[in-house]
Parts: C-alpha cells; sequence; structure tokens
C-alpha cells in the first residue's frame, strides 16, 4: 500500500478545502482503526502539528511506522545538540513510543551555515542511537536537493507532488533519488484541497488560473472520473515514489481513498494541468493573492 496517513488534520485545522476543523479523537480512532485494517502502515506526523502527536499517542500506534519532523530550528539556538535531542525526547513521549521509522528536517536552511554541521551530527546520532531507523528533509522545490545531498547522506526526501506540481519529476530529481536508494514521500496530491474542491467553490483568489479549472473539470467529466481518482492515479502510477501521503477528515474519506487508488485510470492525459507558477504550486505564497 503505497498511502501513508497524514496527521496534521488531527491536531490543527488544516486546507485551504477543510470544512470540519480538527479532526476529534473519536473521530481519529476509527480513521486508524480503518488504516490498519486496509494496510495503510505509515503515519506522517510533526512536533509543530498542534496537538496531532498527543492524539496519536493516546491512542496508540505500534502497529504504524511513524515519520515525524523537527520543528525549524530557532535563531536563538546555541545548544543545537540539546535541542534537538530535547525535541525528540518531548516527541517520543507524546507519541508513546521508545523509536519512530523517521525523522525529517522541515527546511533544509538548517542545514546550512555554521550549525548546520551540529544539525547533522544531531541527525546521524538519533539513527546510530536508534531513536530513527532513517533521517531526512522535507523540501518545497525539488532545487533544494543539490545542496542537501552534498552535505548529508538521508534516507528520505517528502516533497510536493501532484498534476499541477510536477517539478519533482520533470526535474529529474525523481529518478535520482530513487538510484541512490532515498526513499521519497510525495505530499499535496491535491493541492492542499483544491483539486477536489467543485468548480464552482473555489476561491476567488484563483480565478487568474481559471483556464486551468475549466479543462480539469471538463476532463473530469469527458473521461466520467473522480477527481480524488485523477489525483492519486499520477503519484501511486510512479515506481520511484514509496508512499503518497494524504491527508483526511473522517473514516469515511479515508474509504474513499483507498477505493479510489484501486481505479485505473493511468492511461488518461492530464499533462494539461501542470504548472510551474510558484503562486499556484506553492501554497505558502497563497497569502499573496
Amino acid at each position: 500500500m503505497k498511502l501513508a496517513l497524514g496527521t496534521v488534520q488531527f491536531g490543527l485545522a488544516y486546507g485551504v478545502a477543510n470544512q470540519y476543523g480538527q479532526v476529534s479523537s473519536k473521530e481519529v480512532n476509527q480513521i486508524l482503526k480503518l488504516a490498519n485494517e486496509m494496510g495503510v502502515d505509515t503515519l506522517d506526523t510533526a512536533i509543530g502539528y498542534g496537538e496531532s502527536e498527543k492524539v496519536l499517542g493516546e491512542l496508540g500506534v505500534d502497529d504504524f511506522k511513524l515519520v515525524t519532523k523537527l520543528p525549524i530550528l530557532p535563531d536563538e539556538v546555541s545548544d543545537v545538540d540539546g535541542w534537538i535531542e530535547s525535541q525528540m525526547a518531548d516527541s517520543l513521549a507524546r507519541l508513546g513510543v521508545q523509536m519512530v521509522y523517521g525523522v525529517l528536517l522541515h527546511r533544509s536552511e538548517d542545514l546550512l551555515g555554521d550549525k548546520g554541521k551540529h544539525v547533522i551530527r544531531s541527525l546521524e546520532r538519533l539513527k546510530s542511537n536508534g531513536i530513527a531507523k532513517k533521517i531526512g528533509i522535507s523540501i518545497y522545490d525539488p532545487s533544494e536537493l543539490e545542496h542537501v545531498l552534498q552535505a548529508v547522506n538521508i534516507d528520505i526526501v517528502q516533497a510536493p507532488l501532484n498534476l499541477v506540481d510536477r517539478r519533482l519529476e520533470t526535474s529529474g530529481w525523481l529518478k535520482r533519488l530513487n538510484a541512490q536508494s532515498i526513499e521519497v514521500h510525495t505530499r499535496s496530491t491535491f493541492l492542499q484541497g483544491l483539486l477536489l474542491m467543485p468548480r464552482s467553490e473555489i476561491p476567488k483568489k484563483f480565478e487568474r488560473w481559471n483556464n486551468l479549472w475549466d479543462i480539469w473539470h471538463t476532463d473530469l467529466s469527458k473521461y466520467q472520473c473522480s477527481a480524488m481518482a485523477a489525483c492519486l492515479s499520477y503519484p501511486i502510477s510512479l515506481s520511484e515514489v514509496d508512499k503518497v501521503v494524504v491527508g483526511v477528515d473522517n473514516k469515511h474519506q479515508l474509504e474513499e481513498l483507498i477505493h479510489s487508488t484501486k481505479t485505473n485510470i493511468t492511461s488518461y492525459d492530464w499533462s494539461a494541468m501542470m504548472s510551474d507558477e510558484d503562486q499556484l504550486i506553492n501554497p505558502y505564497q497563497w497569502d499573496y493573492l
């Protein structure tokens, strides 16, 4: 099962299409039970995801591989080793586990400058001490990878990849990472829910891409295909992708996701959806639209 369960919604109200707010602990429990039954074996969380780690720890996550992320390193931190050690000790305590499958940095800039060597040493120590089986990085743009791989040997890269934002593939980095036996976990499959929204509900600030939305919804109708299935088909079809991280607000959504992965629509052409406009493919730019 390539699907991995993103858990940001378990700790925060997240996503442009989120209509439910933070998921209740009761609903999270139902989601985790279904995920376990259906073979979804990986949970993606982060120290910065509000109450996510706490909720997961209270419900129990022994049946899952856990991938968590360190917060951005504060400028005022002088004892990098101590800070990372403390962050991970608190994280493990909240999750109720002795170790995790993966620990990722939340931004590549933390590998640069005078503190970079301390960050790298601390990550490598987490791995050698058995606290994390694998170490890696979460990126926003594949161009970050050149200096990352020059600085440290990593096991996992998490990056955005969807029908609109295909930079990880078109840049050649997807194949390069696979050739180096680095796990690739993709996120933003639905562009934070934007690709799942009905045409009439797409926020006005995205109207400059009206042509793209018209093409998208016309093709969905033409192919008689759900938006969810179309979005999932792209990353799942790529052999170099190990995990496709998706978030849900309820058990029903997870059922839909799992069912959608079984829809064989890889022969359909969605290439007209591809864009390299940063203001669209980078959600951090959306506040400025």
